[in-house]
Protein backbone atom coordinates (compact mmCIF):
# COMPACT_ATOMS: atom_id res chain seq x y z
CA UNK A 1 0.00 0.00 0.00
CA UNK A 2 2.56 2.51 0.74
CA UNK A 3 4.24 1.77 -2.93
CA UNK A 4 1.19 2.39 -4.09
CA UNK A 5 0.71 6.01 -2.23
CA UNK A 6 4.36 6.66 -3.17
CA UNK A 7 3.44 6.34 -6.83
CA UNK A 8 0.97 8.09 -6.53
CA UNK A 9 2.15 10.77 -5.14
CA UNK A 10 4.95 11.15 -7.69
CA UNK A 11 2.20 11.02 -10.71
CA UNK A 12 0.25 13.89 -8.77
CA UNK A 13 3.38 15.88 -8.64
CA UNK A 14 3.76 15.70 -12.53
CA UNK A 15 0.28 15.59 -12.92
CA UNK A 16 0.68 19.48 -10.66
CA UNK A 17 3.52 20.37 -13.10
CA UNK A 18 1.70 19.39 -16.40
CA UNK A 19 -1.06 21.46 -14.87
CA UNK A 20 0.49 24.53 -14.28
CA UNK A 21 2.08 24.53 -17.33
CA UNK A 22 -1.28 24.55 -19.35
CA UNK A 23 -2.59 27.04 -16.89
CA UNK A 24 0.23 29.45 -17.76
CA UNK A 25 -0.56 28.42 -21.55
CA UNK A 26 -4.22 29.25 -21.63
CA UNK A 27 -4.11 32.25 -19.50
CA UNK A 28 -5.73 30.66 -16.73
CA UNK A 29 -8.59 30.67 -18.18
CA UNK A 30 -10.19 27.41 -16.78
CA UNK A 31 -13.45 28.25 -15.05
CA UNK A 32 -14.65 27.88 -11.20
CA UNK A 33 -11.18 26.87 -9.99
CA UNK A 34 -8.53 28.89 -8.22
CA UNK A 35 -6.16 27.02 -10.64
CA UNK A 36 -5.98 24.07 -12.67
CA UNK A 37 -2.50 23.14 -10.39
CA UNK A 38 -4.57 23.25 -7.26
CA UNK A 39 -7.40 21.08 -8.92
CA UNK A 40 -5.48 18.80 -10.65
CA UNK A 41 -3.80 18.10 -7.18
CA UNK A 42 -7.34 18.25 -5.37
CA UNK A 43 -8.31 15.43 -7.31
CA UNK A 44 -5.33 13.70 -7.16
CA UNK A 45 -5.67 13.80 -3.12
CA UNK A 46 -8.96 13.14 -3.32
CA UNK A 47 -8.80 9.73 -5.31
CA UNK A 48 -5.78 8.86 -3.06
CA UNK A 49 -7.88 8.92 -0.28
CA UNK A 50 -10.76 6.81 -1.98
CA UNK A 51 -7.98 4.39 -2.63
CA UNK A 52 -6.34 4.39 0.96
CA UNK A 53 -9.97 3.96 2.65
CA UNK A 54 -10.66 1.45 0.51
CA UNK A 55 -13.67 3.26 -1.47
CA UNK A 56 -16.09 5.95 -2.42
CA UNK A 57 -19.09 4.02 -0.26
CA UNK A 58 -15.52 3.97 3.41
CA UNK A 59 -15.31 7.70 2.47
CA UNK A 60 -18.84 8.54 2.89
CA UNK A 61 -19.22 6.27 5.79
CA UNK A 62 -16.70 7.54 7.63
CA UNK A 63 -17.32 11.40 6.95
CA UNK A 64 -20.92 11.29 7.35
CA UNK A 65 -23.57 9.78 9.73
CA UNK A 66 -25.58 6.91 8.72
CA UNK A 67 -28.09 4.98 9.16
CA UNK A 68 -27.83 0.92 9.24
CA UNK A 69 -30.07 0.72 5.36
CA UNK A 70 -28.65 3.66 4.06
CA UNK A 71 -26.83 3.20 0.30
CA UNK A 72 -24.17 5.21 -1.59
CA UNK A 73 -25.85 6.12 -4.64
CA UNK A 74 -23.61 8.69 -6.54
CA UNK A 75 -20.67 11.04 -5.79
CA UNK A 76 -19.38 13.69 -7.77
CA UNK A 77 -16.43 15.73 -7.39
CA UNK A 78 -16.82 19.85 -7.26
CA UNK A 79 -16.80 22.86 -5.45
CA UNK A 80 -19.48 24.76 -3.14
CA UNK A 81 -19.98 28.31 -4.22
CA UNK A 82 -19.08 30.42 -0.54
CA UNK A 83 -18.82 33.77 0.00
CA UNK A 84 -15.02 33.37 1.11
CA UNK A 85 -14.64 31.66 -2.76
CA UNK A 86 -15.24 28.11 -4.22
CA UNK A 87 -14.54 25.10 -2.01
CA UNK A 88 -13.41 21.97 -3.47
CA UNK A 89 -14.95 18.97 -2.55
CA UNK A 90 -17.45 16.14 -3.48
CA UNK A 91 -21.30 15.96 -3.35
CA UNK A 92 -22.69 12.14 -2.19
CA UNK A 93 -26.21 11.14 -3.13
CA UNK A 94 -27.83 8.48 -0.82
CA UNK A 95 -30.68 6.78 0.04
CA UNK A 96 -31.35 8.99 3.10
CA UNK A 97 -29.53 12.23 1.78
CA UNK A 98 -27.91 14.78 0.13
CA UNK A 99 -24.54 15.49 1.64
CA UNK A 100 -21.06 17.58 0.75
CA UNK A 101 -17.89 17.26 2.40
CA UNK A 102 -14.60 19.82 1.15
CA UNK A 103 -11.66 17.75 -0.02
CA UNK A 104 -9.30 19.76 2.84
CA UNK A 105 -10.35 21.53 6.45
CA UNK A 106 -11.52 24.51 6.31
CA UNK A 107 -10.22 27.65 9.13
CA UNK A 108 -12.22 28.79 11.59
CA UNK A 109 -11.37 31.45 14.13
CA UNK A 110 -12.68 30.79 17.47
CA UNK A 111 -11.82 33.46 20.03
CA UNK A 112 -8.07 33.61 19.97
CA UNK A 113 -7.81 30.23 18.52
CA UNK A 114 -7.67 28.92 15.01
CA UNK A 115 -9.64 25.71 14.13
CA UNK A 116 -9.71 23.39 10.78
CA UNK A 117 -12.69 21.74 10.23
CA UNK A 118 -14.36 20.36 6.77
CA UNK A 119 -16.66 22.15 5.56
CA UNK A 120 -20.14 20.06 5.54
CA UNK A 121 -23.72 20.70 3.98
CA UNK A 122 -26.15 17.81 4.67
CA UNK A 123 -29.61 18.15 3.41
CA UNK A 124 -31.76 14.81 4.39
CA UNK A 125 -33.38 13.86 0.97
CA UNK A 126 -37.05 14.40 2.14
CA UNK A 127 -35.83 17.93 3.44
CA UNK A 128 -34.95 18.81 -0.34
CA UNK A 129 -37.26 21.34 -2.25
CA UNK A 130 -35.87 21.55 -5.24
CA UNK A 131 -32.42 20.81 -7.48
CA UNK A 132 -32.16 24.00 -10.40
CA UNK A 133 -29.57 23.54 -13.11
CA UNK A 134 -28.50 26.94 -14.44
CA UNK A 135 -25.84 28.09 -17.01
CA UNK A 136 -23.83 31.83 -16.85
CA UNK A 137 -25.16 34.56 -19.57
CA UNK A 138 -21.72 35.76 -19.19
CA UNK A 139 -19.56 32.73 -19.96
CA UNK A 140 -22.06 29.60 -21.12
CA UNK A 141 -18.88 27.25 -19.99
CA UNK A 142 -19.82 28.06 -16.25
CA UNK A 143 -22.71 25.23 -15.12
CA UNK A 144 -23.97 25.73 -11.82
CA UNK A 145 -26.39 23.66 -9.68
CA UNK A 146 -28.55 25.01 -6.87
CA UNK A 147 -29.89 23.31 -4.21
CA UNK A 148 -32.82 24.60 -2.19
CA UNK A 149 -33.79 22.87 1.36
CA UNK A 150 -37.32 23.29 2.61
CA UNK A 151 -36.57 25.88 4.80
CA UNK A 152 -35.65 27.79 1.62
CA UNK A 153 -31.71 27.68 2.14
CA UNK A 154 -29.78 27.76 -0.92
CA UNK A 155 -26.79 26.00 -1.93
CA UNK A 156 -24.43 26.72 -5.71
CA UNK A 157 -22.64 23.86 -6.87
CA UNK A 158 -19.80 24.29 -9.84
CA UNK A 159 -17.42 22.50 -11.95
CA UNK A 160 -18.78 19.44 -12.27
CA UNK A 161 -16.80 16.53 -14.65
CA UNK A 162 -20.47 15.05 -15.37
CA UNK A 163 -22.32 18.00 -15.43
CA UNK A 164 -25.46 16.66 -16.80
CA UNK A 165 -25.48 13.23 -15.00
CA UNK A 166 -25.57 14.91 -11.71
CA UNK A 167 -27.98 17.14 -12.63
CA UNK A 168 -30.16 13.91 -13.68
CA UNK A 169 -29.49 12.04 -10.29
CA UNK A 170 -30.16 14.83 -8.01
CA UNK A 171 -32.80 15.99 -9.38
CA UNK A 172 -34.05 12.89 -8.96
CA UNK A 173 -33.61 12.96 -5.32
CA UNK A 174 -36.51 15.20 -4.70
CA UNK A 175 -39.37 13.92 -3.50
CA UNK A 176 -42.46 14.23 -5.34
CA UNK A 177 -44.80 16.62 -3.71
CA UNK A 178 -47.75 14.78 -1.73
CA UNK A 179 -51.39 15.41 -3.06
CA UNK A 180 -53.24 18.36 -0.65
CA UNK A 181 -55.63 16.09 0.68
CA UNK A 182 -53.03 13.39 1.85
CA UNK A 183 -50.58 16.43 3.11
CA UNK A 184 -54.22 17.80 4.58
CA UNK A 185 -54.67 14.39 6.54
CA UNK A 186 -51.09 13.90 7.73
CA UNK A 187 -50.56 16.98 9.51
CA UNK A 188 -54.17 16.57 10.95
CA UNK A 189 -53.24 13.23 12.22
CA UNK A 190 -49.65 15.08 13.47
CA UNK A 191 -48.62 12.42 10.96
CA UNK A 192 -44.70 13.24 9.99
CA UNK A 193 -43.88 12.51 6.23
Amino acid sequence: MDRAKDVLRKLGQKAAEAAKKAEDLAGNTWQHCPSIADAAVGRIAQGTKVLAEGGKEKVFWHTFETIPEEKLLKSYPCYLSTSAGPVMGVIYLSTAKLAFCSDDPIACQAGEHTEYSHYKVVIQRHRLKGVVPSTSTVKPAEKYIQVISVDNHEFWFMGFLHYESAVKNLQGAVPTPVPATLSSYLQSNNIEF
